[in-house]
């Protein structure tokens, strides 16, 4: 729970940080041809993020090197880094290179409908050739997070984002002036911020004495473990990974502006869901490795259950926040300068269907490490192949009637699959099965959260006429936010929440 809270508040800053940049970004760009080629050019570099980074390689990396700090020998465990290191620097410098030569076919096949428009063409391949470099930087900082975490210190690796924000903020509002086409002063952004993410972490790894250093060895035992872990993690992360590829390749054939009204929805649910989901799946792969190496089956279950009644307890509420205050929230965060009132209400839609999943997607990243946790990678391979097709049907189903809120609801809707195929995955494999506490956790929750709607709709009825100013916009809604979380706190006091008890209790112990 401390290892928790220390993510979550680093997360919160970086989202706060976050939303800053959105804004910035949404005043100088809006909704328009800079702002798609803009997120097209970084969902490329995310997509690789994703698989060599912090999906497939910390999943396989974290469980690997907590074997080795575990024999208490210090001069192999820095061996294996070392040759972790300099195995993956040489990969992803191939990539690169790779990346830079192919990017204009690389774009053309994944924004296709852009194809009509040659300027937004060459657009997007010009950022995107800044931004490619990134993985190279974001993955080398997901490594020196994965032992940094390891050595459970969660602190540093958490906070690392903020410098990305504030790398974006500066490209945007004092690069971007100074470009003939603005869009490249985020592109740098970009870049710098990757730059500044790994520089940040070198001294924190010399200081446990496990410094960057190149060493050739590649038949490694560590590597090998590693790679076998990955492959099947790999191919899991990449599936989920395609699906959002192809959100773009769906979504580049729409009306302009469709992309970015997904990007700004989706950055509003990651809100939440970095806090506690994103939070709590990284603090537990260490403690649920330990158990399932020390074969503690039942101590492994206790842990993930109670990782979960937290997940449902927090990530309620907060749908029924977004789901509620959806147009206030973008309204107050986004519509000034390019972004305009018919660009909220578009991506107020897309927000409706994002917010619905949000406890699916945070039970994913509690769920997952559970069997990454028992070297199981297999096992989320098999089900995300399953959700990805599923998200594919229900894309071009969707899509039709809805456009791009159909993109969003698909999400969705393979989330809630893929969380209850995990769950009967566990059920077979360690016998976790959702119990009385899970049940009656979800019905104290359900009774604050309906409340808690019923509170905000009668706010918004009776104070959200239409304010057109910002400072009367954060008037009105910062209160109502506030009030309506201090409503769904004392509810569930007042029902004995046993989780939000431990989280206090956790949160005192640290303040001591």
């Amino acid at each position: 729970m401390r290892a928790v809270g220390t993510i979550s508040f680093f997360t919160l800053l970086s989202r706060l940080l976050g939303f800053v940049r959105d804004v910035v970004i949404a005043r100088f760009f809006g909704a328009g041809m800079g702002a798609d080629a803009f997120f097209v050019a970084l969902k490329l570099p995310n997509f690789l993020r994703r698989l060599f980074a912090e999906g497939a390689f910390s999943t396989a990396f974290v469980p690997v090197f907590s074997d080795y700090i575990a024999k208490g020998d210090d001069g192999s465990t820095r061996e294996a880094a070392r040759a972790v290191f300099t195995a993956l620097s040489v990969v992803l410098l191939g990539v690169v290179a790779v990346g830079q030569l192919l990017m204009p076919l690389l774009i053309l096949i994944i924004a296709p409908g852009f194809s009509d428009d040659p300027e937004k063409v060459q657009l997007t391949v010009d950022l995107t050739r800044i931004t490619f470099p990134y993985i190279f930087f974001i993955s080398l900082v997901a490594l020196a997070g994965g032992i940094l975490n390891s050595f459970h210190r969660f602190a540093l690796p958490a906070a690392t984002p903020i410098l990305l924000n504030v790398s974006l903020i500066i490209g945007a509002v004092y690069l971007s002036p100074l470009m003939e086409r603005p869009a490249l002063g985020l592109a740098f952004g970009v870049l710098l911020g990757g730059i500044t993410q790994l520089a940040i972490q070198l001294p924190a790894l010399a200081r446990i004495g496990m410094p960057f250093a190149f060493s050739w060895n590649w038949k490694h035992p560590a590597i090998q473990r590693i790679l076998f872990l990955m492959g099947p993690s790999v191919l899991g992360v990449s599936v989920a990974q395609v699906n959002l590829l192809f959100d773009i390749f769906l979504a580049s054939w729409l009306a302009e502006g469709s992309i970015s009204y997904l990007y700004y929805a989706d950055r509003l649910v990651e809100f939440p869901l970095g806090l506690i989901g994103i939070a709590m799946g990284t603090a537990i792969l260490p403690a649920l490795s330990a158990k399932a190496a020390g074969g503690d089956r039942q101590g492994l279950c206790h842990d993930l259950d109670f990782g979960l009644r937290l997940v449902l307890m927090i990530n309620i509420p907060a749908t029924v926040g977004l789901v509620v205050l959806r147009e206030p929230i973008l309204s107050l965060l986004f519509e000034r300068g390019a972004f305009d009132e018919n660009a909220t209400y578009l991506t107020a839609q897309a927000l409706l269907a994002y917010g619905l999943g949000l406890t699916a997607f945070s039970a994913i990243k509690v769920l997952a490490p559970a069997f990454y946790a028992m070297k199981d990678t297999r096992t989320p391979v098999r089900i995300a192949i399953i959700c990805m097709s599923s998200n594919m049907v229900l894309n071009v189903l969707l899509m039709i009637p809805l456009q791009h809120v159909g993109l969003a609801l698909a999400t969705t809707l393979s989330a809630f699959l893929n969380a209850f195929l995990l769950l009967r995955g566990l059920d077979k494999k360690v016998g976790y099965r959702i119990g009385r506490k899970f049940m009656i956790t979800m019905g104290k929750t359900a009774i604050a959260s309906g409340l808690l709607w019923i509170f905000l709709e009668l706010a918004l009825l009776s104070f959200w006429h239409g304010p057109t100013q910002t400072m009367e916009k954060a008037l009105i809604l910062l209160p109502l936010i506030f009030f309506g979380g201090l409503l769904f706190g004392l509810v569930i006091w007042l029902l004995k929440g046993e989780e939000m008890g431990a989280l206090l209790a956790a949160l005192r112990h640290k303040r001591g």
